[in-house]
């Protein structure tokens, strides 16, 4: 199997703060990892090492193969122009907790913004792509609303149909359904299933434990800035071997 993400000792620091001591993992193209773990714990901050949002201090990451946020030379790394991380970026989507639509534009508008803008995709074709992913989400009917006319489960499946505008080979998901009403999870979760099951690979921290049991082939649970277990699912859940998965899972299960 290709190898989507590979992360090799990736650390990440803020000041004095080591917020990741040294991450190493796979997916294959086609998988979905969960990552969980208490708040702190550095998931978001590996998430956003992937698409290179923030800089590793030391280790490597790979997306597909290609080094993600540096070219290597003479064994040194020079960190990228702006413009080639940007273009990098654009293979990767990413949905936010807090949906990050621009409020003052259309569900439709808010979708094909970064197609036309960014890949110079005609608008009629971006305007085509974007119904069809709204249909995709079930919100063929909302294409003229605002966000502030929609629910919060409705502005983050906009948020994912946006993501997947840009025809991404791989999604990351930061916590898609903690900012949400009980109520509203389910629709959002139901849209990522369906992407699973489409073989879309998927990076995604969340605390949905159900959603990580029947979805993901693999779930890392990382606290303190490591990864302290990883494996399948199922395993993990039912049969951690660490004391400190055990602790967490008691909790959250």
């Amino acid at each position: 199997m290709t190898t989507m993400v590979k992360a090799e000792q990736v650390c990440k620091n803020f000041g004095a703060l080591h917020v990741l001591k040294g991450i190493t993992l796979e997916v294959s193209k086609g998988e979905v990892l969960c990552l969980v773990g208490p708040s702190g714990s550095g998931k978001s901050t590996f998430l956003r090492c992937i698409n290179h949002l923030e800089q590793v201090n030391a280790g490597r990451l790979f997306i597909d193969g290609e080094l993600v946020g540096y070219r290597e030379h003479g064994g040194k790394l020079h960190e990228l122009k702006p413009r080639d991380a940007a273009r990098q970026r654009r293979d990767v989507g990413m949905v936010f907790q807090h949906f990050n639509l621009f409020p003052h534009r259309t569900a439709l508008e808010n979708i094909i913004e970064a197609p036309i803008h960014v890949k110079r995709v005609k608008k009629a074709e971006a305007r085509e792509r974007a119904e069809d992913l709204l249909n995709q989400v079930g919100l063929s009917d909302k294409a003229q609303a605002y966000p502030a006319q929609l629910s919060g489960g409705q502005q983050q499946r906009v948020a994912i149909a946006r993501a997947l505008a840009m025809n991404p080979k791989l999604m990351l998901f930061d916590e898609p359904t903690s900012a949400l009403d009980p109520e509203l999870v389910g629709e959002v979760l139901g849209v990522m299933k369906k992407l699973a099951s489409e073989g879309m690979t998927m990076v995604v921290v969340t605390h949905e434990m159900g959603f990580a049991r029947e979805v993901a082939d693999q779930l890392a649970f990382m606290d303190g800035g490591v990864v302290v277990e990883s494996g399948n699912p199922r395993e993990v859940m039912s049969n951690p071997r660490h004391e400190r998965t055990k602790a967490f899972l008691s909790k959250v299960m």
